[in-house]
Protein backbone atom coordinates (compact mmCIF):
# COMPACT_ATOMS: atom_id res chain seq x y z
CA UNK A 1 0.00 0.00 0.00
CA UNK A 2 3.02 2.26 0.81
CA UNK A 3 4.14 1.73 -2.81
CA UNK A 4 0.95 2.33 -4.30
CA UNK A 5 1.25 5.98 -2.75
CA UNK A 6 4.35 6.69 -3.10
CA UNK A 7 4.12 6.04 -6.89
CA UNK A 8 0.93 8.14 -7.08
CA UNK A 9 2.61 11.11 -5.34
CA UNK A 10 5.51 10.67 -8.05
CA UNK A 11 3.00 10.78 -10.79
CA UNK A 12 1.30 13.90 -9.87
CA UNK A 13 4.38 15.48 -9.35
CA UNK A 14 5.41 14.52 -12.78
CA UNK A 15 2.11 15.67 -14.04
CA UNK A 16 2.50 18.99 -12.48
CA UNK A 17 6.23 19.71 -13.44
CA UNK A 18 4.99 18.91 -17.17
CA UNK A 19 2.30 21.00 -16.62
CA UNK A 20 3.48 24.42 -16.01
CA UNK A 21 3.54 27.41 -16.94
CA UNK A 22 6.22 28.76 -19.30
CA UNK A 23 9.50 30.15 -17.47
CA UNK A 24 11.42 33.26 -17.25
CA UNK A 25 14.70 33.33 -15.49
CA UNK A 26 17.05 36.34 -14.99
CA UNK A 27 20.60 35.16 -13.22
CA UNK A 28 22.39 36.94 -11.11
CA UNK A 29 25.97 36.73 -10.57
CA UNK A 30 29.53 37.37 -11.24
CA UNK A 31 31.92 35.62 -14.28
CA UNK A 32 31.08 32.29 -13.30
CA UNK A 33 27.76 33.00 -14.02
CA UNK A 34 28.83 34.96 -17.15
CA UNK A 35 30.20 31.91 -18.26
CA UNK A 36 34.39 33.59 -18.32
CA UNK A 37 36.72 32.07 -20.90
CA UNK A 38 33.45 30.12 -22.43
CA UNK A 39 33.43 30.71 -26.17
CA UNK A 40 29.91 30.40 -26.84
CA UNK A 41 27.87 31.94 -23.74
CA UNK A 42 24.82 31.92 -25.32
CA UNK A 43 24.70 28.13 -25.64
CA UNK A 44 27.29 27.00 -22.88
CA UNK A 45 27.62 29.04 -20.06
CA UNK A 46 25.70 27.76 -16.88
CA UNK A 47 22.34 29.93 -17.11
CA UNK A 48 22.24 28.42 -20.73
CA UNK A 49 22.75 24.98 -19.67
CA UNK A 50 20.63 25.76 -16.45
CA UNK A 51 17.71 27.13 -18.44
CA UNK A 52 18.03 23.89 -21.21
CA UNK A 53 17.57 21.44 -18.16
CA UNK A 54 14.62 22.88 -16.42
CA UNK A 55 12.49 23.16 -19.81
CA UNK A 56 13.77 19.68 -20.70
CA UNK A 57 12.09 18.28 -17.30
CA UNK A 58 9.18 20.78 -17.77
CA UNK A 59 8.63 20.02 -20.91
CA UNK A 60 7.92 23.95 -21.83
CA UNK A 61 9.67 26.73 -22.58
CA UNK A 62 12.38 28.73 -20.63
CA UNK A 63 13.25 32.14 -21.19
CA UNK A 64 16.46 33.74 -19.55
CA UNK A 65 18.60 36.98 -19.11
CA UNK A 66 22.06 36.60 -17.98
CA UNK A 67 22.96 39.30 -15.84
CA UNK A 68 26.35 37.86 -14.73
CA UNK A 69 29.08 40.28 -14.70
CA UNK A 70 32.80 39.56 -13.94
CA UNK A 71 34.27 40.96 -10.69
CA UNK A 72 30.74 41.33 -9.63
CA UNK A 73 29.98 41.64 -5.73
CA UNK A 74 26.77 41.81 -3.62
CA UNK A 75 28.01 45.12 -2.93
CA UNK A 76 27.53 45.98 -7.04
CA UNK A 77 24.40 44.36 -6.73
CA UNK A 78 22.93 46.44 -4.30
CA UNK A 79 20.06 48.42 -5.33
CA UNK A 80 21.05 51.77 -3.30
CA UNK A 81 24.46 51.32 -5.58
CA UNK A 82 22.21 51.82 -8.29
CA UNK A 83 25.66 50.16 -9.85
CA UNK A 84 24.55 46.49 -11.46
CA UNK A 85 20.76 46.39 -10.25
CA UNK A 86 19.19 48.40 -13.28
CA UNK A 87 20.16 46.15 -15.41
CA UNK A 88 18.65 43.28 -13.28
CA UNK A 89 15.55 45.32 -13.42
CA UNK A 90 15.58 45.96 -16.73
CA UNK A 91 16.12 41.83 -17.82
CA UNK A 92 12.73 41.38 -15.52
CA UNK A 93 10.94 43.96 -16.58
CA UNK A 94 11.55 42.96 -20.18
CA UNK A 95 10.49 38.98 -19.04
CA UNK A 96 7.76 40.00 -16.91
CA UNK A 97 5.89 40.50 -19.79
CA UNK A 98 6.05 37.36 -21.17
CA UNK A 99 3.41 34.74 -20.04
CA UNK A 100 4.38 32.33 -17.56
CA UNK A 101 6.24 32.91 -14.18
CA UNK A 102 8.91 35.10 -12.79
CA UNK A 103 12.37 33.97 -11.24
CA UNK A 104 15.30 34.76 -10.14
CA UNK A 105 18.59 32.81 -9.50
CA UNK A 106 21.35 34.29 -7.42
CA UNK A 107 24.97 33.01 -7.53
CA UNK A 108 27.19 35.40 -5.70
CA UNK A 109 29.99 35.27 -2.73
CA UNK A 110 33.09 34.50 -5.30
CA UNK A 111 34.20 38.48 -5.43
CA UNK A 112 33.20 39.51 -1.47
CA UNK A 113 35.68 36.69 -0.16
CA UNK A 114 38.76 38.36 -2.21
CA UNK A 115 41.04 39.88 -0.18
CA UNK A 116 41.11 42.96 -1.99
CA UNK A 117 40.12 44.77 -5.67
CA UNK A 118 36.88 43.54 -5.93
CA UNK A 119 34.19 46.25 -4.87
CA UNK A 120 33.56 46.06 -1.40
CA UNK A 121 35.61 42.78 -0.37
CA UNK A 122 36.61 41.53 1.62
CA UNK A 123 32.57 41.37 2.82
CA UNK A 124 32.13 39.76 6.04
CA UNK A 125 29.47 36.78 6.43
CA UNK A 126 27.18 38.69 8.38
CA UNK A 127 27.39 41.50 5.64
CA UNK A 128 26.96 38.61 3.04
CA UNK A 129 24.09 38.04 4.87
CA UNK A 130 22.75 41.34 4.58
CA UNK A 131 23.31 42.39 1.48
CA UNK A 132 21.53 39.19 -0.53
CA UNK A 133 18.81 40.42 1.48
CA UNK A 134 18.69 43.60 0.35
CA UNK A 135 19.01 42.33 -2.97
CA UNK A 136 15.77 40.21 -2.28
CA UNK A 137 13.85 42.27 -0.33
CA UNK A 138 14.12 44.50 -3.69
CA UNK A 139 13.47 42.29 -5.76
CA UNK A 140 10.26 41.00 -3.74
CA UNK A 141 9.04 44.56 -3.94
CA UNK A 142 9.77 45.08 -7.39
CA UNK A 143 7.96 41.45 -8.92
CA UNK A 144 6.12 40.21 -5.64
CA UNK A 145 4.96 37.28 -7.54
CA UNK A 146 8.63 36.47 -8.61
CA UNK A 147 10.26 32.81 -6.98
CA UNK A 148 13.79 33.71 -6.48
CA UNK A 149 16.46 30.79 -5.91
CA UNK A 150 19.61 31.84 -3.87
CA UNK A 151 22.50 29.26 -5.40
CA UNK A 152 25.70 28.94 -2.98
CA UNK A 153 29.04 29.97 -4.35
CA UNK A 154 31.30 27.18 -5.59
CA UNK A 155 34.93 26.46 -4.80
CA UNK A 156 37.83 27.46 -5.77
CA UNK A 157 41.94 26.98 -5.05
CA UNK A 158 43.54 28.21 -2.25
CA UNK A 159 46.18 29.84 -4.44
CA UNK A 160 43.66 31.86 -6.95
CA UNK A 161 45.22 35.00 -7.37
CA UNK A 162 44.83 36.83 -10.35
CA UNK A 163 44.28 40.47 -10.68
CA UNK A 164 42.71 40.54 -7.13
CA UNK A 165 43.94 38.68 -4.07
CA UNK A 166 41.96 35.03 -2.53
CA UNK A 167 44.52 32.72 -1.44
CA UNK A 168 43.30 30.49 0.97
CA UNK A 169 42.14 33.57 3.20
CA UNK A 170 40.05 34.11 0.94
CA UNK A 171 38.89 30.83 0.77
CA UNK A 172 38.09 30.29 4.19
CA UNK A 173 35.80 33.69 3.96
CA UNK A 174 33.60 31.63 1.24
CA UNK A 175 33.34 28.85 3.55
CA UNK A 176 31.84 31.19 5.97
CA UNK A 177 29.12 32.71 3.90
CA UNK A 178 27.35 29.08 3.09
CA UNK A 179 25.96 28.64 6.32
CA UNK A 180 24.17 32.22 5.65
CA UNK A 181 22.14 30.94 2.78
CA UNK A 182 19.60 28.40 4.54
CA UNK A 183 19.73 30.75 7.58
CA UNK A 184 18.27 33.54 4.98
CA UNK A 185 16.02 31.78 3.43
CA UNK A 186 14.56 29.69 6.70
CA UNK A 187 14.20 33.95 7.41
CA UNK A 188 12.22 34.38 4.22
CA UNK A 189 10.50 30.74 5.18
CA UNK A 190 9.09 33.23 8.06
CA UNK A 191 8.08 36.24 6.98
CA UNK A 192 7.05 35.52 3.05
CA UNK A 193 6.51 32.40 2.61
CA UNK A 194 6.80 30.19 -1.00
CA UNK A 195 9.02 32.68 -2.76
CA UNK A 196 12.73 32.51 -1.43
CA UNK A 197 14.06 28.90 -1.81
CA UNK A 198 17.44 27.12 -1.06
CA UNK A 199 19.28 26.80 -4.00
CA UNK A 200 22.30 24.05 -4.92
CA UNK A 201 24.68 23.52 -1.66
CA UNK A 202 26.29 20.29 -3.47
CA UNK A 203 28.54 21.90 -6.18
CA UNK A 204 31.02 23.57 -3.98
CA UNK A 205 32.39 19.85 -2.67
CA UNK A 206 31.70 18.48 -5.94
CA UNK A 207 34.10 20.72 -7.81
CA UNK A 208 36.80 20.59 -5.15
CA UNK A 209 36.84 16.78 -6.18
CA UNK A 210 36.59 17.62 -9.85
CA UNK A 211 38.41 20.51 -10.30
CA UNK A 212 41.15 19.35 -12.94
CA UNK A 213 38.70 17.91 -14.62
CA UNK A 214 36.17 20.27 -15.10
CA UNK A 215 37.59 23.71 -14.03
CA UNK A 216 39.87 25.76 -16.54
CA UNK A 217 43.67 26.10 -14.86
CA UNK A 218 45.11 30.04 -15.43
CA UNK A 219 48.35 30.73 -14.47
CA UNK A 220 48.62 33.71 -11.56
CA UNK A 221 50.63 35.48 -8.80
CA UNK A 222 50.94 32.33 -6.99
CA UNK A 223 50.85 29.97 -9.24
CA UNK A 224 47.99 27.42 -11.60
CA UNK A 225 45.08 28.21 -9.77
CA UNK A 226 41.46 27.10 -10.46
CA UNK A 227 38.57 29.41 -10.53
CA UNK A 228 36.35 29.02 -13.02
CA UNK A 229 34.26 26.44 -14.39
CA UNK A 230 34.97 25.11 -18.10
CA UNK A 231 32.78 23.96 -20.70
CA UNK A 232 32.29 20.68 -19.30
CA UNK A 233 31.98 22.76 -15.96
CA UNK A 234 29.89 24.77 -16.71
CA UNK A 235 27.20 22.55 -17.83
CA UNK A 236 27.31 20.19 -14.71
CA UNK A 237 27.15 23.46 -12.66
CA UNK A 238 23.82 24.24 -14.83
CA UNK A 239 22.78 20.97 -13.63
CA UNK A 240 23.17 21.44 -9.61
CA UNK A 241 21.11 25.02 -10.65
CA UNK A 242 18.28 23.30 -12.43
CA UNK A 243 17.79 20.90 -10.10
CA UNK A 244 17.12 23.93 -7.29
CA UNK A 245 15.12 25.47 -10.03
CA UNK A 246 13.14 23.02 -10.19
CA UNK A 247 12.50 22.52 -6.67
CA UNK A 248 11.29 25.62 -6.26
CA UNK A 249 9.06 25.51 -9.20
CA UNK A 250 7.77 22.10 -7.59
CA UNK A 251 6.82 23.73 -4.21
CA UNK A 252 6.16 27.74 -5.20
CA UNK A 253 1.96 27.83 -4.73
CA UNK A 254 0.67 28.60 -8.79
Amino acid sequence: MKRLIVFCLWVGFCIGLHAQQPVNIVYIGNSITEGAYIQDKEKDAPPARASYYVSEQLGTEVEFRNCGISGMTTVDFLPICDHQFPHVLSAASELARRDGILLFSISLGTNDSACSTAFGAPVPPEQYYTNLKAIIDELLKKYPDSRIVVQSPIWYSPNTYNAAIYLSEGLKRLTSYLPMIPRLIDAYAETNPGHVFLGDTQAFDFFKEHYLELFRPEEGKAGTFYLHPNRKGADRLGKFWAEAILKALQYAPY
